[in-house]
């Protein structure tokens, strides 16, 4: 396919600004390294945030058979994670000081016998710390429950009160879900406005875009190439990202990976404009940086960067709905964990778009060759 003579410096351009990128070492680390470094630590602290569990000492006290029986039921349960070092109630208490251990079980001499020739009773004990406080009460709470269909099998009773449970046939979005649209929204950020912000103001110094000025190359042609080669550059380190969360953290995408991939590739652009803005305005790396860091933190902190947005007290989440990472952030998250397409996210494209227009009307407003 022959390319129109009007788009040949774009495709030159792009494809020299894709190779320089993969060239350059110190690039690479920050295109790639760099986000998954993130998506390491956030998600260790969040990745498992559904898999409820409490990790205590378990101390039995009675040779009854039910309280072996009793203690081996608690250990293969994946509720329950019992610390084996803690064996006896001074080491117990001592990491529950540390916060090793969220309380202690102890089973008295007398659990589990038969009394009377009846049935096994007997009355466990949870010990907790006082900031533990709702660690132990949950774990009592469970406990509660097990020993409730324990003690249907020796006492019937009737119940005239009862609950039952009914799961909806929706999905719930987990922390790291949050978390992980966030710092697709972080990756973007850096691809988007921190190259460009870094780069022109070099390559104003060394002439470069003033040696491009003499030649036919048009404004709209230099920021058309940029916007392709950091589309391929963003799509590469996201995916890479996307296996990383999927392969490690489990993390489960049920939206469209080609709509999803559109929808990222836009946001890229969109993003994109914000640092063609900034970094073909300032003369240099002192006036560039203080802008950029202006105009990046708001968005890091108020988009749902790091932490959902309903976190936010009411009239703040209105302010931060306007922000322009706010939508690509949203956007992802409904498309890659809800299902959504791009028909069911009018609102983000539509923002998206909007912001868009903006940011490269002030782009090409702003632009210098030197």
């Amino acid at each position: 396919m022959k390319i129109p003579k009007v788009l040949l410096p774009v495709v030159v351009f792009a494809k020299i600004a894709i190779r320089r990128a993969f060239r350059d070492r110190v690039a690479l680390f920050f295109i790639f390294l760099f986000p998954l470094i993130f998506l390491f630590v956030f998600g260790g602290i969040f990745g498992k945030a559904n898999n409820v569990s409490f990790k205590f000492a378990l101390l039995n006290n009675s040779n009854s058979a039910f309280s072996k029986q009793f203690v081996n039921s608690i250990e293969q349960t994946k509720v329950f994670k019992v610390d084996i070092t803690a064996d006896t109630l001074p080491k117990a208490e001592e990491k529950m000081n540390r916060g090793q251990l969220d309380a202690t079980i102890v089973l008295p001499a007398d659990f589990g016998v038969v009394k009377n020739g009846q049935y096994p009773s007997g009355a466990a004990q949870v010990l907790y710390t006082q900031n533990n406080e709702q660690a132990g009460q949950t774990l009592t709470s469970v406990m509660q429950a097990q020993f409730q269909s324990i003690n249907a099998k020796y006492v019937t009773s009737q119940t005239p009160f009862t609950v039952t449970s009914k799961e909806l046939n929706t999905k719930s979005l987990s922390q790291f879900d949050y978390t992980f649209s966030g710092l697709l929204g972080f990756s973007i950020i850096g691809l988007g406005v921190f190259g460009p912000v870094n780069v022109f103001p070099e390559l104003k110094k060394q002439g470069v875009l003033k040696r491009l000025h003499t030649t036919p190359l048009k404004v709209w042609q230099y920021f058309l190439a940029n916007a392709l080669s950091q589309a391929v550059i963003g799509l590469v380190s996201l995916a890479l990202m996307f296996a990383v969360a999927i392969s490690v953290f489990h993390l489960k995408v049920v939206g469209n990976y080609v709509e999803l991939a559109v929808f990222l590739a836009a946001s890229i652009i969109m993003i994109l404009g914000i640092g063609l803005a900034i970094g073909g305005w300032a003369k240099n790396e002192r006036q560039a940086a203080p802008l950029s860091n202006i105009v990046v933190f708001p968005m890091l902190f108020l988009s749902g960067t790091f932490f959902p947005r309903f976190l936010m007290p009411p009239w703040l989440q209105k302010v931060s709905n306007f922000l322009p990472l706010t939508p690509v952030i949203d956007g992802v998250r409904l498309m890659a964990t809800e299902g959504k397409n791009l028909l069911q996210i009018g609102p983000q494209v539509e923002l998206l778009a909007v912001w868009m227009v903006v940011v490269y009307m002030i782009a090409f407003r702003t632009f210098r060759w030197e």
